[in-house]
């Protein structure tokens, strides 16, 4: 692996580590994919890698489920060889729907759950905890409305999508973002076997 390579696949799994979505070895995997022109098989990742082929097969099937690598067959070979996604939007709303949106959703119902208890109380008690769960359920129904978006099947709306490249490219630009490449990386996290997020299963229409 090339020296550049590797820098990339270091920091992708670095980042990997504190998403809550994916461990060190799954963004590793993504990050080596992701630079790769071919497929490759999982005995080629893992050699890449320095990873056992075990490990590698089984962190491989948290990337197929978040559909940020997919399973591709190539004439003439049994093995089994993987390619990384290249639609990251896709990818982002496959993310937010089964992982920020089915949290949001869990909070949203704790709220009902919680109104719906009938107890005895003072006036000021019911009316401080309506006020904090009023205010609790408007900014995570705006959250989930946002994320709404992102859903699967949603087209992406193209001016929000030009307004977002506008503000990413001026703060790009920005004297102040001078030499923000240099920030520093994230630690990884110790050991490439690390837990991973695990999707909630995908809801059948």
């Amino acid at each position: 692996m090339d020296r550049k390579t590797a820098i990339f696949v270091d920091g992708i799994g670095a980042s990997a580590a504190t998403s809550g979505v994916l461990n060190a070895l799954q963004g590793r995997i993504f990050g080596l994919l992701y630079l790769e022109r071919e497929p490759l098989s999982l005995e080629d990742i893992a050699a890449k890698l320095g990873q056992s082929k075990s490990n590698i097969s089984i962190n491989i099937r948290g990337l197929t489920d978040w559909h940020l690598v997919r399973l591709v067959r190539i004439p003439g070979s049994r093995r089994d060889h993987y390619q990384a996604a290249t639609d990251l939007v896709r990818v982002m709303q496959e993310i937010m729907e089964r992982r920020f949106r089915w949290n949001m959703r869990q909070v949203l119902t704790t709220i009902q759950e919680t109104r719906a208890i009938d107890e005895p109380a003072t006036p000021e008690q019911e009316a401080f905890i309506k006020q904090r769960l009023d205010t609790l359920e408007t900014f995570f129904r705006i959250m989930d409305a946002t994320a709404g978006m992102l859903a699967p099947g949603n087209p992406f709306p193209p001016p929000l999508f030009a307004a977002a490249a506008a503000t990413a490219g001026a703060a790009m630009t920005s004297p102040g973002t001078k030499g923000a490449g240099k920030a520093a990386t994230a630690p990884a996290t110790a050991g490439s076997g690390g837990k991973s997020a695990k999707p909630p299963a995908r809801r059948t229409k």
